[in-house]
């Protein structure tokens, strides 16, 4: 067994205890799931993470995520550094997603950090070949 269920329990009261101080959504992030955050803390290897991600702890966490993001807004952490990406998409994806936007009555770039949150499973990641 890779994790026990004490272990899930023990990450979500973290995450519980944290939640329950009302902090923006950046400092949720990166002190339960960041990288240096208690959920990989307790599940450094990515079978352990894998696992842990398809628990109902991991879902609540999610969903604490969430409401902190809807409550924040756009407000976030002055000691987390913003950094920007550009993605390279067809014009038809980026189409969707402005769409997919536009009807959720949210901006593109909630809509995509909110897509970005979400977990994925290892089938759908197309893996660059190592050289």
């Amino acid at each position: 067994m890779i994790h026990s269920p004490e272990k899930c329990q023990e990450v979500f009261q973290v995450a519980s205890n944290l939640y329950r101080q009302s902090p923006d959504w950046v400092t949720f992030f990166r002190e339960v799931l960041g990288i240096d955050g208690v959920v990989r803390q307790a599940f450094p290897t990515v079978e352990a993470l894998t696992m842990f991600e398809q628990t109902r702890e991991y879902r609540e966490i999610q969903q604490m995520l969430t409401r902190l993001r809807e409550k924040s807004g756009s407000a976030i952490d002055d000691k987390e550094p913003i950094r920007v990406i550009t993605v390279r998409m067809p014009k038809s994806l980026h189409e969707t997603l402005r769409t997919e936007a536009h009807e959720r009555h949210t901006s593109m770039n909630k809509l995509c950090i909110t897509k970005l949150l979400q977990v994925i499973g290892d089938e759908l990641v197309i893996h660059s070949e190592v050289a």
